[in-house]
């Protein structure tokens, strides 16, 4: 069936260049959008104007037909008729146009007797034949991963997904106008990287002919911004992508769109802040207001005062132990086999205390919460607590059991950070392949001075929250599995 839909479409598009018409025009002649057009049809009612899209739907009536064509903005009415046409423009609408064709369209606008705004056409060109059937909007593709993996069906027939990425848009402008309102410099770093770092993720790898060497993709934006502070700028930040070798779930992905800032001579209170005024914008342009968005099956309350909450002491209340204390692996492990938590057999002491923490304390944090107080063994390149060496000085921003945003008062002792580097070095050699690696040149940069700083950084996870959809459906051109 499929197959002598094709070579119908085929023998269509050979009919078209035998008449003397190019189906695959260089240029188009659009005078406005469709939009523009419904807006102001009585300013054009007696012009002549052409408008352009794809076609949607077809009815012929004998001598006459009415079809809808879409452009970006809007849907709109088009009449063929051919008195109007003449011989030779109608025969060929007739025996060569079909749904899924891009056409452009000439006439003039006027207003049918049931009061919808349509097009007279007196002239039409193709300007893409399509040699593919497009489903219907009623008979459309159903199976979400095909949908994935050809994007582009999915945005020819589904508004809302059209409208998502629209909001996409707004979401990173809303976050860039923010920062540069407050004078932060925009900058662009290495996707490829000699090491690594910023974050706990397994990198991919990749190689580089020129310089005959392997390079990594990096995993965060952290070094290389705060490189930037040691070489003299106070405020920066960076919307880019980054890439981690890891699973697919709800809110991971292998590639996916960051933001990371870093503020000189701020601090954590400062951050918290910024942080919160920066979210509360973004819920306030994306909700229109109403700062309630829908996550599963609760409704987050953004509007409200975001309470703390102490992670030493959630984790006691909710799982027992007192991490200001000396425990151990073994402890933890039985602790974790109790609560029938999985964890790999070369795990760390750090990476069991995140994964129980993640089980158990984040899954009951709803509502916006900024949480702060993390182990120090956790949080590799954060500055110390001053008033408890076991801790640092970080803030995370957890909404419905989800990690939406993560910041710290920066860690700028090159000898305490070296020898934070080298205790996840040993992690790694233990087989914990997320640890960090030592970057010396990152050292030896601390080692010139880098001012006291707040960083933050939150991905396009937020956005997907905010939209109550996986990352996977909000990032455009997803990785997928081939057929």
């Amino acid at each position: 069936m499929l197959e002598e839909i094709k070579k119908a479409k085929k023998n269509k598009l050979e009919l078209i260049k035998k008449l003397g018409f190019e189906p695959y025009p260089e240029k188009s002649f659009r005078s406005m959008t469709n939009l523009e057009a419904l807006e102001n049809y009585k300013k054009y009612a007696q012009k002549k104007i052409i408008l352009v899209g794809r076609v949607r739907s077809l009815r012929i009536m004998g001598g006459s037909a009415f079809t809808h064509i879409e452009d970006a903005f809007a849907k709109i009415q088009l009449f063929f008729n051919k008195r109007i046409l003449g011989e030779k423009l109608y025969s060929l609408f007739r025996d060569t146009f079909e749904i899924g064709d891009i056409i452009e369209a000439e006439g003039k606008i006027f207003k049918t007797k049931s009061g919808e705004i349509t097009l007279e056409v007196h002239d039409w060109r193709m300007l893409a034949k399509s040699l593919l059937p497009i489903s219907s909007e009623y008979y459309g593709l159903k199976d979400k991963e095909e949908l994935l993996r050809k994007r582009y069906l999915d945005l020819m027939l589904n508004s809302q997904t059209r409208q998502l990425f629209v909001k996409k848009n707004l979401f990173w402008q809303t976050v860039r106008q923010f920062l540069i309102k407050r004078r932060f410099l925009e900058v662009q770093t290495p996707i490829l990287e000699n090491i690594p770092g910023g974050a706990d993720a397994r990198p991919f790898i990749t190689y580089h002919n020129a310089l005959n060497r392997d390079y990594y993709m990096r995993i965060s934006l952290e070094l290389s911004l705060k490189r930037l502070l040691v070489g003299g700028y106070e405020k920066v930040f960076e919307i880019g992508r980054v890439f981690r070798n890891e699973g697919i779930d709800r809110e991971h992905l292998q590639e996916y769109d960051m933001m990371e800032f870093y503020e000189a001579y701020s601090d954590l209170e400062k951050g918290i802040t910024t942080v919160v005024k920066l979210v509360k914008k973004i819920v306030f342009v994306l909700t229109e207001g109403s700062m309630k968005s829908r996550y599963e099956n609760h409704w987050i309350d953004w509007k409200k005062n975001w309470p703390r909450m102490d992670y030493n002491q959630a984790f006691k209340d909710v799982v027992g132990i007192d991490l200001d204390e000396e425990i151990e692996l073994k402890q933890l492990k039985n602790m974790a086999d109790k609560l029938a938590i999985e964890y790999e057999e070369g795990v760390s002491l750090a990476r069991l205390i995140d994964i129980i923490f993640k089980k158990t304390v984040r899954t009951k944090i709803i509502q916006p919460t900024i949480l702060t107080g993390h182990p120090i063994i956790i949080s590799p390149l954060a500055k110390k607590d001053p008033l408890n060496k076991k801790r640092v000085l970080r803030m995370q921003l957890i909404a419905g059991g989800v990690e939406l945003g993560n910041g710290f008062s920066e860690l700028n002792d090159p000898l305490d950070q070296k020898k934070r580097f080298e205790e996840q070095m040993k992690m790694r050699a233990a087989g914990d392949e997320e640890a960090q690696m030592m970057d010396k040149d990152f050292v030896e940069a601390l080692s010139y001075g880098m001012p006291p700083a707040f960083g933050f950084g939150m991905s396009e996870r937020l956005f997907s929250f905010l939209m109550n959809r996986s990352i996977r459906e909000t990032v455009i051109f997803p990785p997928m599995k081939l057929k």
